[in-house]
């Protein structure tokens, strides 16, 4: 099981703030493949999935943004009803706490991509291994949005 990283930018929660940020990682020439913005009065974060972590990293930060960066499990996930909710009991019934999740699409016709941010990733493998689920890494993701 290979995790996946995001990067997450701590930004003042105001007019411009998230093209500001796009436009550096799109002046970096970076493929922005999914995010998730989650605000709380007057700061946020704003989490991405790109194609090229090192270099968002490094230009984000060069232009004097807060950043972290932190794995994820990225799951392949039926895009039918009841798929989310397969993999949610999946979850529960093994003691593994979302702390926050979003999807992304695949190419045309096929199933989703479920970004899901835990508190220990690795204990969350251990729990997952033996489950039928498919996990993505990086690369699979890049190509699989394709």
């Amino acid at each position: 099981m290979t995790g996946v990283r995001q990067i997450s930018v701590f930004a003042s929660n105001r007019p411009g703030k998230i093209a500001a940020i796009t436009g550096v990682l799109a002046e970096a020439g970076i493929n922005i493949m999914g995010m998730n913005i989650a605000s709380s009065g007057d700061f946020g974060v704003i989490k991405f999935l790109v194609n090229d972590l090192e270099k968002a990293d490094r230009a984000l930060r060069e232009k004097g943004f807060t950043i972290s960066l932190n794995e994820v499990l990225a799951i392949e996930m039926e895009d039918v009803p009841g798929g989310l909710h397969r993999i949610a009991d999946l979850l529960y019934r093994k003691n593994i706490n979302v702390e926050y999740s979003y999807g992304l699409p695949m190419k045309p016709h096929r199933n989703a991509i479920l970004i899901i941010e835990v508190e220990d990733v690795e204990q969350a493998k251990l729990l997952l291994k033996n489950e039928p689920l498919r996990f993505l890494s990086e690369p699979e993701i890049q190509k699989e949005r394709g």
